[in-house]
């Protein structure tokens, strides 16, 4: 390491500072811990700063855990992992008064009872919003504010993590681009996923997975990273506004998908899957570029950052059809961990995005990412606080290690060859492509030899009821694998 910089010890390290990040470390640093919380970008400008979904907990009166389990199974296509959803709609109505008690307000009516909303593949309004679609905005404000005064959190702004520490088979920490080194019982990855690989995505650039490369080239095990679930509304054909996301709860207001010719084509609140593979069918017969989502009989109020931001492009959505289509978005897959957010190496941990608990299967239920990030994020802080001491030792630290960044002809390979649509053809043409996490989405998608969720093979269009509750998991080797999880 460069002169001057010696390891900082702590307890845990949390390396990324969206939603699952900050409330990950506030809980470790409520348990007493010392914190260091490592972010890439300044506070308050993560991936989770975008998000326009909403908590989704069963906290109405018409509403029960039962419920929420069950319309996270149906969408999940028979691979969701129960013991993971189990425990996401059971806790996530107390994370949800956790955030709460943080200070986050969340939209109510007028006599102060929250405002639940609709999404896609949910059968009651379980759905809780911040200023409507401005969820993801506030609550990273507000949990960002709450880090920057809690005396037992240390944040690194700008540091980026380039390598995981590893002594005798256990992460002891992580190293930083600048040579800084984080010794720490527990490491926390919450790094967010990998949907900008693609070419055409929701996320912001620097969702690419780097987490995931980190835990792999560590030996962890990732799993399930043929489901990338691809968000059926996104803005196409409009100067900077492409591939701006058009949240679900728009349509869970009213707003209807059309044909060119003004058609209804789809029901607009089926699982995310389904409206996608229909707007894509569509727009293969017809070589269109977007179908048109009709949001004319909605309250703009309601959605006031995403009628500001079309305005902003030239649209204006009270007046005039949007062009949309789907969009890479949310990567089902990740770091494999058990329940507790504990990865396949010890010491290690990964929670939100960058985790795969099993918890969204083949396809994820609208608004069910941010509660697992305070659900899944709470239990991995609480366990990495009990993690053992990892001895004296500062030397021995490695060098940085340069991180591979996907070139455009990766990213349109992917789009290509692992798209909403994929062939045996394409998937082996992606093993061969020069970055490591292509290689790796490939091995898992020609793994599974059917159709589920938001994998399609066109050469495997049926769903295997054998492969029901399995998973494509990719170890060290590169080799994929099917496990049965309970």
């Amino acid at each position: 390491m460069p002169d001057g910089l010696d390891p900082r010890r702590c307890d845990v390290a949390v390396i990324g500072a969206g939603g699952a990040g900050l409330f990950t470390a506030l809980t470790a640093a409520a348990a007493g811990a010392n914190v260091v919380l490592v972010s890439a970008t300044p506070l308050a400008q993560t991936a989770s700063y975008w998000a326009q979904g909403g908590i989704a907990a069963a906290i109405a009166e018409d509403d029960s855990p039962e419920l929420h389990l069950q319309d996270t199974e149906a969408a999940g296509r028979g691979a969701v992992r129960r013991s993971a959803a189990q425990v996401l709609v059971s806790e996530a109505p107390d994370r949800l008064r956790d955030l709460e008690r943080l200070g986050v307000v969340f939209d109510a009516d007028r006599h102060g009872r929250l405002s639940l909303g609709l999404e896609g593949g949910h059968t009651r309004r379980r759905v809780a919003h911040c200023g409507g679609s401005a969820t993801g905005r506030r609550i990273v404000r507000q949990l960002s504010a709450r880090v920057v005064e809690e005396p037992g959190v240390t944040v690194f702004e700008g540091a980026r993590a380039t390598n995981l520490w590893i002594e005798d088979g256990r992460c002891v920490g992580v190293v930083l681009e600048d040579g800084r080194a984080i010794r720490a019982r527990g490491t926390i990855l919450s790094t967010g996923g990998a949907a900008a690989l693609w070419s055409r995505t929701t996320n912001p650039p620097g969702s690419l997975g780097i987490g995931l490369s980190l835990a792999h080239a560590a030996g962890a095990d990732l799993a399930d990273l043929e489901f990338l679930q691809f968000h059926p509304t996104a803005v196409v054909g409009v100067k900077g506004r492409e591939g701006f996301l058009i949240t679900e709860a728009i349509r869970g207001e009213g707003a209807t998908l059309h044909t060119a010719d003004g058609s209804r084509f789809v029901d607009e609140l089926a699982p995310r899957d389904e409206v996608a593979r229909a707007i894509f069918t569509e727009l293969e017969r017809t070589g269109a570029t977007s179908v048109g989502l009709d949001m004319r009989a909605v309250d703009p109020l309601l959605f006031p950052n995403v009628v500001s931001a079309l305005r902003e492009a030239g649209i204006d959505p009270t007046t005039q059809l949007i062009p949309v289509a789907p969009a890479s978005h949310y990567m089902m897959g990740g770091v494999v961990t058990d329940l507790d957010g504990r990865a396949s190496v010890a010491g290690l941990y990964a929670v939100g995005e960058a985790a795969c608990t099993g918890l969204h299967g083949a396809n994820r239920l609208a608004s069910n990412s941010l509660s697992e990030c305070f659900v899944f994020g709470a239990r991995a802080a609480t366990a990495a606080v009990d993690e053992p001491a990892t001895g004296n030792g500062g030397a021995g630290a490695p060098a940085p290690s340069p991180l591979t960044r996907p070139t455009r002809a990766t990213q349109e390979a992917l789009w290509r060859d692992a798209g909403l649509v994929r062939t045996r053809e394409g998937l082996e043409r992606l093993l061969d492509d020069p970055h490591p996490l292509a290689r790796l989405i490939a091995a898992c998608a020609l793994g599974r030899e059917e159709s589920r969720g938001a994998h399609t093979r066109a050469d495997h269009p049926d769903t295997v009821s054998d492969l029901d509750g399995v998973h494509a998991v990719v170890g060290r080797d590169g080799a994929s694998r099917l496990e049965h999880w309970s």
